[in-house]
């Protein structure tokens, strides 16, 4: 109860409207920041006729039992509401990922466990579980988080493609020779086109300086455009493939040494529907991938 009235007081600035808040007494309340003051030994609040406000020690330990608080509250509705049948998931999911794989195989998973809700969150690299309210996360990476658990999903198998436009004038084959201008980079994999060259035997350009983004959806989107080719997973270059807007120039494919995982505290390993969707994930992972040529 005592952080209960450390966050209402907090943000509403005052003992009185934290009372009225948590429907206690304000005297109640009072005495539950001095107690917690008193165990901490430190003043958390500086007392003033206007309004309260945090010192920097107050501050500080506000910043983080807060992410704590919000997991308790959501744990809270979801057992009242569902009494342990299902409840909400929290999820952060990499932003291709999520839009090219993930989302398109959610109505199935809805369909069968309209129980739980599924929130999604986009982060780029390794979540933070201490400070960030998410149950789960659906990472890249090498699978090694300590103190986590972190189970393989998919791996991270690209191959060249580009659009019509871009053949049109520069062929549909990739050979020593292609302009070093027009390999389309991203951030994920930044050695991905020296390690497809070296596995097609080709002598790839020394120095390549095509445009770089952030995310694959940006290259995947930049290689529509026609500005260049670049190294896509068959998830997310599929669609434009059937519907002409990329072509597919190679029948090779490197794998990444990284791959997909779901990582999750432990205490998240026991969560109804922490487990639910950890099944049906890893079963569509499993379900098979597409074959080139499609």
């Amino acid at each position: 109860m005592s952080l209960l009235c450390l966050e209402a007081s907090a943000r509403l600035r005052s003992f009185t409207a934290a009372a009225q808040e948590l429907r206690l007494t304000q005297g109640a309340v009072s005495r539950q920041i001095i107690a917690l003051e008193a165990r901490l030994e430190t003043p958390l609040f500086v007392r003033r006729r206007d309004a309260l406000a945090l010192t920097e020690a107050g501050r500080y330990y506000l910043d983080e039992v807060g992410p704590l608080l919000q997991r308790l509250e959501r744990a809270t509705a979801n057992v009242m509401a569902l009494k342990g049948r299902g409840g909400a998931l929290a999820l952060s999911v990499g932003a291709s990922l999520g839009t090219y794989w993930l989302i398109p195989r959610l109505p199935a998973f809805t369909r069968a466990h309209s129980e739980i809700t599924l929130n999604l969150a986009t982060r780029i690299g390794p979540v933070d579980f201490v400070n960030t309210p998410v149950d789960a996360s659906l990472e890249f990476g090498s699978g090694q988080r300590a103190g986590l658990h972190s189970e393989f999903v998919l791996p991270l198998v690209l191959a060249p493609y580009a659009a019509p436009s871009w053949t049109a004038v520069h062929g549909k084959r990739l050979s020593a020779r292609t302009p070093p201008a027009a390999l389309v980079h991203h951030s994920t994999v930044r050695e991905g086109w020296a390690a497809w060259f070296k596995l097609a035997g080709m002598a790839g350009p020394p120095e390549p300086s095509g445009p770089r983004y952030e995310l694959m959806s940006m290259a995947l989107n930049a290689a529509i455009a026609g500005l260049g080719v670049v190294l896509l997973p068959a998830f997310m270059a599929d669609d434009a493939v059937a519907t002409g807007r990329l072509l597919r120039l190679s029948p090779r494919e490197w794998r990444s040494p990284q791959g997909y995982y779901l990582v999750y505290p432990p205490e998240s390993a026991q969560r109804t529907s922490l487990t639910t969707f950890r099944t049906w994930l890893l079963a569509q992972a499993g379900s098979g991938s597409v074959q080139w040529p499609p």
